[in-house]
């Protein structure tokens, strides 16, 4: 039933918005992207046989071909390509495409269908500190972490925001009403995380943690100025069946999918403040698993804008189990800060400072007399593109 409403919803809007079109329209190709460049030292406490510094760098391609009808519908599609895949353990060159999706946008809304990730994940907010601005929550900072024990204990909402399956590029199709009053509200349907492009995966008992069928994703944002004073809110929920591993008796089964995101940002002149909070409980955990710590995050930032310069403030507190066995309960805490200075259009330099505060909730007479504890200060300088 609930498929059924999504999809049935978008293809009305579509029929009802499009009449019949003219034939093929001249399409229009434009092409951008972004990049980065990251430097990091890092100061940790469970640092054994690791290095102090380390390299970063991604790149991304954004190709989208456009057209218009006569009747006013616009209709094109989008790809990008990037370099890896969001793994700090990652090794090689190869090249990935995590957004290849078709659109439609008309008097009925916009519809989108193929891979891209979730309404949370896309429209969100996660307060005035996103990607690119140092000092933010959402710069993969941590991937500095990686090699250590204390980067597979992090739990798994340090580096997930937002409602807990959004960030799933997994085949959907999203619908997204016009705006009005500076209200836009949506909703998706995924068949199942994970699959993706022509992958066709019916299967019923091959899931595990964090795998999901029949995924919905509802919710809306909020944009408007009041005089000098600027305020943006958003609020997605997003729910889903778990997929069991096995059949019969011996099956593992797992929880189901219920996760809420809430965001809102408030600016004046030059400063801007916000917070954003997702919970999503035992979602995606075994069934029969001794430990569930209840999976949640908390941001705060604020951030002040004075000529090229944007000087930035966060704090992030997340729980949850540990991100490689979900069995292990913990929480961390990260307080950062950073100044990000624009060299030229589409050419910015930061420096961000990290505090990295991890702790376990097992007693050390469960890891064999081992404290998982960890603490860590990460400089990072991060250099960006985007064109």
């Amino acid at each position: 039933m609930k498929r059924s409403l999504v999809i049935g919803c978008a293809a009305l809007a579509l029929a009802a918005g499009c009449g019949t079109a003219s034939a093929q329209s001249k399409f229009d190709v434009v092409i951008g992207g972004d990049a980065f460049f990251q430097g990091a030292y890092v100061d940790q406490k469970r640092d054994t046989g690791l290095r102090s510094t380390d390299f970063s760098n991604r790149y991304r391609l954004v190709i989208t071909p456009t057209a218009k009808a006569d009747n006013g519908l616009e209709y094109g599609g989008r790809v990008r390509i990037r370099t890896g895949n969001g793994n700090a353990s990652q090794t090689g060159t190869g090249v990935t495409g995590d957004r290849a999706f078709i659109f439609a946008n008309g008097t009925f809304g916009t519809i989108q269908a193929g891979v891209i990730n979730g309404l949370s994940d896309e429209y969100g907010i996660i307060g005035p500190n996103v990607e690119g601005i140092a000092g933010g929550p959402d710069n993969n900072t941590v991937y500095f972490l990686n090699g250590s024990t204390t980067y597979d204990l992090l739990p798994t909402t340090t580096n997930n925001f937002r409602a807990f399956a959004s960030g799933d590029a997994g085949t959907k199709i999203i619908y997204l009403t016009p705006i009005f009053a500076g209200f836009q509200a949506g909703a998706s349907y995924m068949p199942r995380t994970g699959d993706v492009n022509q992958s066709v995966n019916r299967v019923k008992n091959n899931g595990g943690y964090g795998v999901f069928q029949d995924v919905v994703e509802v919710g809306g944002i909020y944009k408007n100025e009041f005089g000098a004073i600027a305020v943006e809110a958003s609020a997605f929920y997003q729910f889903g069946e778990s997929v069991d591993d096995g059949v019969g008796a011996a099956a593992a089964r797992f929880e189901d999918l219920n996760s809420v995101h809430v965001g809102a940002n408030v600016g004046y002149a030059g400063f801007k403040v916000g917070a954003s909070y997702a919970y999503s409980g035992k979602s995606g955990y075994d069934k029969t698993a001794a430990f569930k710590e209840k999976q949640d995050v908390l941001l705060i930032g604020a951030q002040y804008t004075t000529g090229p310069f944007i000087l930035a403030a966060n704090y992030s507190h997340s729980r949850g189990n540990d991100s490689l066995t979900a069995s292990v309960p913990v929480k961390a805490d990260i307080y950062q800060a950073g100044v990000t200075y624009t060299v030229a259009p589409g050419l910015t330099t930061g420096l961000e400072y990290s505090y990295v505060d991890l702790d376990s909730k097992l007693d050390p007479a469960l890891t064999g007399g081992v404290n998982l504890d960890d603490r860590a200060h990460i400089i990072m300088i991060d250099t960006r593109l985007a064109f």
